[in-house]
């Protein structure tokens, strides 16, 4: 696990779009959001979760996958609390969920560019990501974080739509999110066992609409983990069509 993380570590530090300021821009092609629903509570969740952690040293770097778990507070019930969920992630699973005209929502659940993608574990997840990667990028994003101290990140982001003509209807997100976190689980379906995470979403911001031109910036105050190592926290933002949930763009920015 140590060895894993070293090289995902590794992969976010030498993406070339990440520089010693501690500011990212993204590129001229998509990066993929993927986004991991699960639970603490959930007793299949631990392989997804396990999954997502992985991906940097699978090659996956910032440039090519966003990734985020947005951990749900509907497996609370059954016994366990999962320190991470917010009730907010369980909503937004759901807007997702009705967009594509399904019924039920589950975990653990891909959304692979804001869509339900149910083979994550199979060989076909790297061109499913591949013809993302091909696609020119829709918006550009800009990120730099100002400060890490205190609990607290501050952010400075700014973004631009490549198409104007429905400025309406993107919107940017943010999140902070934190690497390295462990739990001891003592009751519910995953009671007795310690569970690790990776790029976990803390807080979630949005959506923050464009200006009639197509632009916005913003700063913005997120949450860290208490005590957190800037090199365990980061920020990741992302530009989403509310009305069909397409996502344009996608970038992240490892603290530093």
């Amino acid at each position: 696990m140590a060895m894993r993380l070293l090289i995902l570590l590794t992969c976010l530090a030498v993406s070339p779009a990440w520089g010693a300021a501690c500011k990212a821009q993204s590129g001229p092609r998509t990066a993929a959001l993927v986004e991991l629903y699960t639970s603490e509570g959930c007793s299949s969740c631990p392989p997804a979760d396990h999954w997502l952690s992985g991906l940097g040293e699978k090659g996956y770097t910032p440039d090519r996958v966003v990734p985020l778990a947005l951990h749900v507070d509907y497996w609370d019930y059954i016994g366990w609390k999962d320190p991470y969920a917010k009730r907010a992630f369980s909503t937004r699973q759901r807007k997702l969920t009705v967009l594509q005209r399904q019924a039920l929502v589950y975990t653990p659940q891909v959304m692979l560019q804001g869509r339900d993608y149910r083979g994550w574990y199979e060989p076909g997840f790297d061109e499913a990501v591949a013809k993302i990667n091909a696609q020119p990028a829709r918006a550009k994003i800009s990120l730099e974080i100002r400060s890490m101290q205190a609990g607290k990140i501050e952010v400075a982001v700014s973004a631009a739509l490549a198409a104007t003509g429905q400025a309406d209807e993107p919107a940017l997100y943010l999140a902070a999110y934190q690497n390295r976190l462990q739990n001891q689980v003592i009751a519910g379906e995953n009671g007795g066992r310690t569970l690790k995470h990776d790029f976990v979403a803390l807080e979630w911001e949005g959506p923050v609409a464009f200006d009639p031109a197509g632009r916005l910036e913003e700063r913005r105050v997120l949450p860290m983990v208490p005590k957190a190592g800037k090199g365990d926290s980061g920020v990741a933002a992302f530009v989403q069509n509310r009305r069909n949930g397409a996502v344009l763009q996608a970038l992240m920015l490892p603290g530093c």
